[in-house]
């Protein structure tokens, strides 16, 4: 295989001291860093295990939580770098819950991305209302989720 170099796959942005690597595709991802945290919140073990995984796989640490209230607690316990939080939910539904995480003063910066089942425009206008900073329908791409973490987590850091 002539020609190939790993140098070319990874590059080192020394101004900001963020590690990223060029994916096939020409896609740029931030390599996490050790206890970079991403929070999950859906009551569906499906969807957490899904994204649970992909994260993982990404290089991440990945918490649960199956409602708003769990969520809450653990937003502010681990400072996550990333929520991603589902609307419908029992006890505290993402709507309530990110409004909550959004007054605490140890939570309030801590980018979140509802997602939702229903694509309809008043749940977007809603998220943006709120507080949230991106929404995800699903159901999600493996490609659609680091693309909202990449916008939400780093998006003024890469060159």
């Amino acid at each position: 295989m002539a020609g190939f170099s790993l140098r070319k796959l990874f590059r080192r942005d020394d101004d900001r001291e963020v590690r990223v690597i060029r994916e096939r595709r020409r896609n740029v991802r931030h390599i996490p860093r050790e206890g970079e945290v991403v929070l999950v919140v859906d009551d569906s073990k499906t969807i957490r295990f899904a994204l649970k995984k992909m994260l993982a796989q990404g290089g991440y640490e990945v918490l649960e939580a199956e409602n708003g209230r769990e969520a809450i607690k653990m937003a502010r316990n681990h400072s996550p770098i990333l929520i991603i939080m589902d609307i419908v939910m029992p006890e505290l539904n993402g709507f309530q819950a990110t409004r909550r995480i959004r007054k605490m003063e140890e939570t309030r910066d801590i980018p979140i991305v509802i997602m939702s089942g229903n694509q309809e425009a008043t749940e977007k206008f809603w998220v943006e209302r709120i507080g949230a900073n991106d929404f995800m329908s699903k159901p999600f791409s493996r490609k659609e989720v680091f693309q909202r973490l990449e916008w939400a987590v780093y998006r003024n850091q890469i060159a």
